[in-house]
């Protein structure tokens, strides 16, 4: 098999993937409208952002109780008020707390700039991941719902007014925890103070709500956590979604129910078959996006009821929701209970998640390349400890596999010479025999077993190495650590190369494969043509793709076109010396 017809099989599936991608993102319906069920425990306030409780004595989620609803007018009331807002810093977030409900609205990850800094802007501003903004609304809420009817009205929800001490912390130097808390309290004396604690240089929030019960009835219902956010905004065409990665990778929801990962796009919610509507133990529910995940963590040991489903569905931005709800709670007059939940806000290491909650590790997805794609990147991460530089570690890992496949590409260089020499013959048998296809097929089959010559020998390693090609891809497409990694005059490796220089060498690597494969015996016209241009097709194509992946590319062809031409100068020196030893 030509390689050159190798690369435009690679160029062409590609193409075909990233373009409809685009296409999907542009062109798709918009989801249909969802009217939330009045038997489900989403559907407990005007909107469904309040759950309802889950009686203690229900045999099941789906018989959740709706009769603790607080009237829709008061709950547009209370959600329209404004509270002040509560500063909070650490050494790597800046956050910002809401006091009506406590709900986290704003966070910058201090470490991870949205932009790779440069001379004119060396320290660029901070990635939002969190913001209260309704164009880029994404908000972390939490609380408590009661199943007393005479609570409905007045609950320690994401909707509650609560009071803080003070509008500002911060983690001062020396100091290792943090800790932020807020106060809620009824008049018939049910007190709830929810606790943020921060801990230094973790990304990891814990929180704890403690009820105390001062007045004189039991309090029953269920704390909950959940994530509610709108669909990022959609790139202006097609062709700005095919050059910005983070268009092209997963946005949406995704959740663990402690054996399974489970993915849910923004535009898949509506889809009743799709929703997630369970209870399962040990499990998170997360929304993602490239390189960051932020992710509610309930106690492992606890059996939460996850949903999924859509708030407000006809308005201009529809907010998509993820909720743990957790078990009945009970708290007798006169005595306290504390919950308990997790937060990661953070960035998407491969290797570090597992430690924070099982499962959590597989936010990275690599999808069905993943057996090869963690391998891949835990070579690369060792690469990179050698050479304090990412791109460097590429080029080092270029260097391995083709030291692993050498004798696998060298049989597809072999194999490909042959035939290039074989192709005057196989001219000549197709001017004797004309369109008699038959005999020209006998007749070349003749020929290679007499040349000893498996016109298929160039296929075999090209379909072992295409696993690898995309794994690579992938990892290099996904790595949190290749973004704003520089490498010689390219700043950012998870950007294009801004002076184009990676696309022209690894269109320079293609005309050197084509002068090393003449066109082949038996190609038409058409497509001799359309390797002719396949240069311009790859060098205008790669100038949109990651630097690094550039990088790989070009390298990886630099060292196969001089593999190439070794084994194809080898070929020529043996067969020159055949008529000698004649």
């Amino acid at each position: 098999m030509n390689q050159t017809r190798t690369f435009l099989l690679f160029a062409l599936i590609a193409v075909a993937y990233f373009l409809t991608m685009a296409w999907e993102k542009d062109y798709a319906p918009p989801p249909p409208a969802v009217v939330a069920s009045a038997s489900s425990t989403a559907a407990a306030s005007s909107d469904g952002s309040v759950p309802g409780a889950i009686p203690a004595d229900a045999g099941s989620a789906a018989s959740a109780s709706t009769s603790a609803v607080a009237p829709a007018g008061a709950i547009a009331a209370a959600a329209a008020a404004p509270a002040p807002l509560i500063s909070v810093d650490t050494d790597v977030l800046h956050l910002l707390v809401d006091s009506r409900g406590g709900s986290l609205v704003r966070a910058d990850l201090l470490a991870y700039p949205d932009e790779a800094p440069t001379h004119k802007n060396p320290h660029p501003p901070a990635t939002v991941l969190l913001d209260n903004d309704e164009a880029h609304y994404f908000v972390a809420q939490n609380g408590l719902v009661s199943s007393s009817d005479s609570a409905a009205q007045d609950q320690p929800n994401h909707l509650a007014l609560f009071h803080s001490a003070q509008t500002t912390y911060k983690l001062a130097k020396g100091q290792d925890k943090l800790d932020v808390a807020l106060t809620w309290q009824d008049a018939a004396g049910l007190k709830v103070t929810k606790t943020y604690h921060f801990t230094r240089g973790s990304y990891v929030i814990g929180l704890s709500q403690s009820i105390d019960n001062g007045s004189s009835q039991p309090w029953q219902g269920n704390a909950y956590q959940q994530l509610q956010r709108v669909a990022p905004p959609k790139p202006g065409s097609w062709f700005s979604n095919y050059t910005n990665p983070e268009s092209r990778s997963f946005q949406g929801a995704a959740w663990y129910n402690g054996e399974k990962f489970e993915k849910l796009e923004f535009k898949n919610f509506s889809e009743k078959k799709d929703a997630l509507d369970s209870q399962f133990k040990g499990g998170w529910a997360a929304m993602l996006r490239l390189y960051f995940v932020t992710a509610w963590i309930p106690p492992a040991d606890q059996t939460d009821h996850y949903v999924t489903q859509t708030i407000n569905p006809d308005s201009a931005h529809p907010h998509y929701l993820i909720r743990a709800v957790g078990p009945s709670l009970s708290v007798a007059p006169g005595q306290q209970l504390t919950t308990r939940a997790r937060l990661y806000l953070g960035p998407n290491v491969q290797g570090t998640l597992d430690a924070i909650a099982p499962g959590l590790d597989l936010t990275i997805d690599y999808g069905m390349f993943k057996a090869i794609a963690v391998p891949m990147h835990w070579i690369l991460s060792q690469f990179h400890a050698i050479s304090k530089n990412w791109g460097v570690a590429i080029i080092l890992l270029v260097l391995l596999i083709k030291g692993v496949t050498w004798k696998l590409t060298a049989m597809q260089y072999r194999s490909s010479a042959r035939m290039r020499k074989l192709a005057p013959r196989i001219q000549a048998l197709k001017e004797r025999y004309g369109d008699d296809k038959a005999k020209m097929q006998q007749a070349t089959m003749e020929l290679y077993k007499k040349e000893k010559v498996n016109p298929m020998g160039g296929c075999l390693p090209v379909l072992i190495t295409m696993p690898v090609f995309y794994g690579l891809f992938f990892v290099l497409e996904y790595s949190l650590e290749l973004r704003h990694a520089a490498f010689l005059w390219i700043p950012d490796l998870s950007h294009p190369d801004p002076l184009y220089i990676l696309p022209v060498i690894y269109a320079a690597v293609m005309l050197g494969t084509q002068w090393l494969n003449p066109a082949a015996a038996g190609m038409d016209p058409t497509q001799a043509k359309m390797m002719k241009v396949m240069p311009l097709l790859f060098t205008v194509m790669f100038a949109f793709f990651p630097a690094g992946l550039c990088l790989y590319y070009a390298v990886n062809g630099l060292v196969g076109l001089g593999q190439q031409w070794w084994v194809t100068h080898h070929i020529d020196r043996e067969d020159a010396a055949k008529p000698a030893s004649a």
